[in-house]
């Protein structure tokens, strides 16, 4: 093998998703026979015990700030991952694509469709940087099985489809406010904003476009303890239901529904598609994810779903056996190891599966401010332009 590359990282946010990087980082080795890797050398963060984290844990960080504009001037950092609220995405990813750091961004990308613009529009102005958002779930075997199904045109003609991403963590009434229950600093998006680039991501990169939306958006909890005694307002949507007309790329055209919940009782983290063609049907969820089922039609036999499990193996080999199960972390190596090809490679990467574009992200924010206008007006909303 080639002598490795390896990628000198800044992280700016040392919250839970900067730890999940770190541990991928570290755990490098679980994939076999790359010829690039990541090595996280520089840390931002406000809060101290944060970035402490990193320090006790992470033995190539070389520097610690509390200012990301330092850890951008530094000429030995080539990329970064920003995992900061939505309110600072703009200024921060447009901050590192101009100090020329190769970029891989939180969803969604912006707090509004605004700020996504402005993000797009440095992307533009610097085209030799590598932008792109984090989106992990496309990375489980049995998803990407599915983009492989769709790229071999096994459907016929779509009938339709629906994605989702659930989860409970708001279950309880009693859990106290964060900043992603707070309009200023999630967005008007609520849930969307959260969770809606992993619900959007691969039908888009499929080329199945909304046409139009109707959504109905839900405020369940409307008010959580603020930590100090009292109660404070909790103003961002928890679920988010939207019915579109799609069309895919040959003209077909099919209902789509995703769906977002923080609110799914029973769901911890459950990410689904399901496609129904007159040919093939497949679907797949994380709740059971060594599961794939699939329906081949022929005209006249009969119709039977077919249950397989699916390996061990998704868009790079590792050392883990086939019959073993996959798991979020496995994910989450996965997508730092599409980011880092690309990075290394460009258009020769080793596998198809990029991460989430942001032109991907840019169509999830014209989504998502027309579900806006959806939910508060009644109406179905046009997309198209």
């Amino acid at each position: 093998m080639a002598q490795r590359r390896v990628l000198r990282f800044g992280v700016i946010g040392a919250g839970l998703m900067g730890r999940e990087f770190a541990s991928a980082a570290m755990r490098w080795c679980h994939l076999d026979g790359l010829d690039f890797a990541p090595s996280i050398v520089a840390v931002c963060d406000v809060n101290e015990r944060a970035t402490r984290w990193f320090e006790d844990n992470v033995p190539t960080v070389e520097r610690v700030t509390r200012d990301y504009h330092e850890l951008l001037a530094d000429p030995s950092v080539d990329a970064v991952y920003c995992a900061l609220p939505h309110h600072l995405h703009a200024r921060t990813y447009v901050d590192a694509i101009r100090a020329g750091k190769h970029l891989m961004g939180e969803k969604p990308f912006g707090i509004d469709e605004v700020a996504n613009q402005q993000i797009l529009a440095m992307c533009h102005e610097n085209p030799e940087v590598l932008v792109r958002c984090s989106s992990e779930f496309p990375f489980f075997p049995g998803a990407y099985q599915i983009a492989k199904y769709v790229q071999e045109g096994r459907f016929g003609r779509l009938i339709e489809v629906e994605a989702g991403f659930w989860h409970s963590s708001d279950l309880n009434p009693d859990k106290e406010i964060n900043w992603k229950r707070l309009v200023k600093t999630n967005g008007a998006y609520g849930c969307m904003g959260d969770l809606g680039l992993h619900v959007v991501h691969l039908p888009f990169r499929f080329g199945w476009r909304p046409r139009n939306v109707r959504a109905v958006l839900s405020n369940i909890v409307t008010e959580r303890p603020d930590g100090h005694g009292g109660r404070v307002a909790c103003d961002t949507w928890d679920n988010a239901l939207l019915l579109c007309e799609a069309e895919a790329a040959n003209g077909d055209r099919f209902p789509m529904t995703l769906s977002m919940k923080r609110i799914a009782p029973g769901h911890a983290n459950t990410w689904f598609l399901r496609i129904i063609g007159t040919r093939f049907s497949v679907e797949y969820s994380t709740k059971n994810p060594k599961q794939l089922l699939t329906l081949r039609y022929q005209p006249g036999a009969a119709q039977s779903w077919e249950v397989t499990d699916v390996a061990h193996e998704s868009a790079y080999p590792s050392i883990t056996g086939p019959i073993f199960e996959f798991g979020f972390s496995d994910s989450i190596l996965q997508m730092w190891a599409a980011f880092c090809d690309e990075v290394v490679n460009g258009v020769e990467m080793r596998q198809p599966m990029r991460c989430a574009t942001p032109e991907e992200t840019a169509q999830s924010h014209r989504l998502f401010t027309a579900a806006l206008v959806s939910h508060a007006t009644g109406e179905t909303v046009s997309l198209l332009e």
